[in-house]
């Protein structure tokens, strides 16, 4: 079999071998010409995998008729794992924990290690304290290492003690975009004298690592825990996906960004119902679709619901390889492999295509828009904006004072105008359009309203070269789109406090303030706790809301404002032209700008260079320390799941914000309390996000998120719960701690969709720690329920047409679920009712099963290693 399909190849006098994918389907009698490129790419990882792993190769016959076999599993062990720090220092706490676990059972602890490359990206702890000056970068990096230097210090130590560990330093760049301008090499090659060549394959701890997709590279989103089974060598089991195929036509007007198209086509594949699927883009349209612009939509695959949304190797993919300056040697393989493996885009095989379904965009169809309030699938033309604050003309003005001036805001006014998040600060061609509409609005005159936080957080410090170097960050400097940092900032909810003057009175009222981000998450509560209504928009639209101060307007028949001789100004008069966007980018974004930052990139923050760097087999936890403690994670659960109570009876649309801790820590909520309890004052709580690494704080903060209602305190909102020990209104986690204290386990009732959202491995971890034994739900996330089975929590949904309201599960019943193969039978007991209903067990994956049995991937990988 080795022989059959193992080819090879040579380029520049080296010779090579690969695995041969057209070959093996020829075997079986398949056209390669009708599979789709991303099951291409799965079908060569199951291919070599198996010649390593002769068990992979029954995967293999799943290939012959893949759009038939959805209910089969394949198995998925990437090349490498991409982290960044908030979801990354928890699973390298979680590894530290196991080597000491290990120790203390006698074994050798330097077996848990990671068994492939693995990135950290330090870009998630910048906060926006300081915005719209020039102090405002170094002021926040400041502040960001003095909240942050033990976790830094953690990770120095990780760096220098696990191998096959690379930490990228804070205030380099975003992870995505580091990824696709520097870490991935598109295909890889082995270390030998003939080296086996394969596709770069990934997964990430944050749900937009599809970013990567846009190069050629299939990768998605995971949360910590199942990044840690592939750092630790466990394949990852999947049903063979169904692959939408997206046939593009046409080009974008000039009036429309590539936002406008990622939120047009998160709104068209959301409609389509692409959740758990494969997007795949095609047709003519490609060739109009630079790479950045590609990103853009890659990107926002999670906010579609797609597992991934793939482009395939062309000619684009080789000019972005380029512009971002990789060897040429590289270059010339990426294509040679390509072409010979058949994973380079052809458009004349797109007829003979197979995909699962299929859907067409025309992009001259495509006008520009924004989407919110609450959710990036809400598509909302710019003239129909005003619309949707008409539910507040009840509400009368909110008088503020900043920096001195008097304000009359009305609901839409704008909190926050943020350019922040990779999906569009990895985009030359909407940062200059930024840059020059900034550029036109400083020529007529214009400013930002001063009770607006405005800021600007570039994907990577190529970003501000070349809008230095084109002259254009000075106007978005006169703007207050200043540079506040080079990390996720208001998009993950970093955003800092609002104006002064404006966040003392919003607090007392809480009034329905906006904010406009060019993000890609918008969920309630997200980018502030005080902002109501959260619309995403590309930069150069975040800059004209800006200028207006607010959103309730119509960009395109209302003026922004008025220039010096008192005309008014329309968004059209701002707008640059195409060819003025085109030159520009011709003339500034070069080559050189990439290689000159990345050859520095580990050496470029002097403050990360001055930590000390500590090597040990165990880390020496400090038993004081509020950020980082040795998690209890390896103890064995009892099987029986008899006389649970309701810890929390929720709705449709829960994300993973709503579960996970996340934002600030406000000084009454049980985290607060322990903190105080430790010693900590009040300003120096830090962010949810920084203190992942610690157990103690971060179950506090499950399920305490303002926003979350439990149907069990209809009238409380927030981490709120009716105990059945005392009959009383408490927070979930004190109800939770009576519960575990009395030996009684919980679950948890849910409505569709279930932990949506961001690829947080805290929403499972906290739960489990709460206690809880199962989630019954309507529907699941696709990450979230793979986080639940590998954390020991059951996933449970319930049957087509059952639902906690039409069984009549009222909450104050005890439950006792009996797992019976495939299906559950679950018993709700009350004194008024006794309710018997079947639910179908969530275990998708061959292995589920077995990480359940042993209460978790954690426990049941150090029982693998042990042996």
């Amino acid at each position: 079999m080795t022989d059959t399909f193992r080819k090879e190849f040579t380029l520049a006098g080296q010779q090579y071998y690969y695995y041969d994918i057209a070959a093996y389907l020829s075997s079986i009698a398949v056209q390669i010409e009708t599979l789709p490129y991303s099951i291409r790419v799965l079908l060569e990882l199951t291919l070599r995998q198996s010649f390593k792993k002769p068990a992979l190769r029954k995967y293999l016959t799943v290939f012959r008729a893949w759009d038939e076999h959805h209910s089969n599993d394949i198995p998925y062990k990437p090349e490498r794992v991409i982290l960044q720090d908030f979801t990354g220092v928890p699973a390298l706490v979680d590894l530290a924990a196991m080597r000491e676990e290990v120790q203390k059972r006698g074994g050798d602890p330097t077996v848990i290690n990671p068994d492939v490359p693995v990135h950290l990206v330090i870009d998630h702890s910048v906060q926006v304290d300081m915005a719209g000056n020039e102090a405002a970068l170094e002021y926040n990096i400041k502040q960001e290492f003095k909240r942050n230097q033990e976790r830094y210090s953690f990770l120095k130590w990780a760096q220098a003690s696990f191998e096959n560990l690379t930490v990228i330093p804070p205030d380099t760049g975003i992870i995505h975009q580091v990824n696709l301008e520097y870490l991935s090499p598109v295909v890889r090659q082995s270390e030998a004298a003939k080296p086996l060549v394969f596709p770069d394959t990934l997964v990430g701890t944050d749900s937009h690592t599809t970013m990567i997709n846009a190069l050629g590279v299939l990768g998605w989103g995971v949360g910590g825990i199942e990044a840690e089974a592939s750092m630790l060598g466990q394949e990852s089991y999947f049903p063979m996906p169904e692959v939408v195929g997206v046939y593009l036509i046409g080009q974008l007007p000039a009036t429309a960004t590539a936002t406008d198209l990622a939120l047009t086509l998160t709104h068209l594949l959301r409609e389509r119902k692409v959740v758990g699927k494969f997007v795949e883009f095609y047709g003519p349209g490609l060739k109009a679709l630079p790479l950045a612009n590609r990103a853009t939509i890659a990107n926002m695959a999670p906010e579609y619901g797609a597992t991934c949304g793939y482009f395939p190797i062309d000619q684009r993919t080789i000019e972005y390889l380029r512009l971002t300056d990789r060897s040429e040697d590289q270059i010339k393989l990426v294509e040679k492999y390509a072409k010979i493996n058949h994973l380079w885009y052809q458009e004349n095989e797109d007829q003979n295509k197979h995909y699962s379904e299929m859907v067409e965009l025309d992009l001259r169809t495509v006008t520009s828009s924004v989407a919110g309030p609450k959710r990036p699938q809400d598509l909302v033309e710019l003239s129909k904006l005003p619309r949707n604050f008409k539910k507040y003309t009840q509400l009368s003005d909110c008088k503020v004072e900043s920096a001195g001036q008097s304000f009359n805001l009305q609901p839409g006014s704008l909190g926050i105008a943020a350019i922040t998040s990779c999906t569009n600060t990895s985009n030359p061609e909407i940062l200059i359009t930024a840059g020059l509409l900034a550029k036109n609005a400083v020529a007529a005159g214009l400013s930002v309203p001063a009770y607006v936080k405005t800021s600007f957080a570039p994907g990577s410090r190529v970003v501000a070269a070349y809008l230095q170097a084109a002259d254009l960050q000075d106007a978005l400097n006169q703007l207050g789109f200043n540079i506040v940092g080079y990390g996720c900032t208001t998009c993950i909810g970093n955003s800092g406090k609002l104006q002064p003057g404006v966040q003392e009175i919003v607090s007392q009222t809480n009034y329905p303030l906006a904010a406009i981000e060019s993000g890609n998450r918008n969920f309630e509560g997200r980018v502030n706790p005080l902002i109501k209504d959260t619309y995403l928009a590309s930069p150069p639209l975040v800059i004209a809301y800006a200028l207006a101060g607010t959103l309730n307007i119509d960009l395109l028949h209302q003026p922004l404002g008025k220039n010096q001789q008192g005309q008014d100004v329309f968004l059209s008069d701002l707008w640059p032209s195409a060819s003025e966007i085109s030159e520009v980018i011709h003339q500034y974004v070069k080559p050189r700008l990439f290689s000159k930052n990345y050859q520095n990139i580990f050496s470029q923050n002097a403050a990360w260079n001055a930590l000390p760097i500590t090597k040990s087999v165990t880390y020496p936890w400090n038993e004081k320390s509020t950020y980082l403690a040795s998690p209890p994670l390896f103890h064995q659960r009892t099987a029986n799941l008899v006389n649970l109570r309701l810890l929390a009876k929720l709705g449709d649309s829960i994300t993973t914000d709503h579960i996970s801790p996340a934002g600030f820590i406000g000084q009454t909520t049980p985290a607060g309390k322990y903190l105080q309890a430790q010693g900590v004052r009040i300003e120096d709580f830090n962010s949810y996000g920084s203190r992942r690494g610690n157990h103690e704080v971060m179950m506090r903060g499950t399920l305490a998120n303002i926003r979350l209602q439990n149907q069990l305190t209809p009238k409380l909102q927030g981490g709120y719960t009716k105990s059945w020990l005392t009959g009383k209104e408490t927070t979930i986690y004190e109800a939770a701690m009576d519960y575990q204290r009395d030996g009684i386990g919980t679950i948890i009732l849910a409505g569709k969709d279930y932990g949506m959202g961001s690829s947080r491995d805290w929403a499972a971890k906290g739960v489990e720690l709460l206690g809880v034994r199962a989630v019954i739900a309507e529907s699941f996330e696709r990450i979230h329920r793979s986080n639940l089975v590998m954390m020991g929590v059951l996933p449970l949904q319930f049957l087509t047409g059952d639902t906690a309201e039409k069984l009549g599960l009222i909450g104050n019943e005890t439950f006792k679920i009996v797992l019976n193969g495939k299906t559950a039978n679950v018993s709700a007991s009350s004194p008024e009712h006794q309710i018997n209903f079947t639910a179908q067990v969530r275990f998708d994956a061959p292995i589920d099963a077995e990480y359940f049995k042993a209460s978790g991937i954690l426990p049941y990988v150090i029982s693998e290693k042990m042996k």
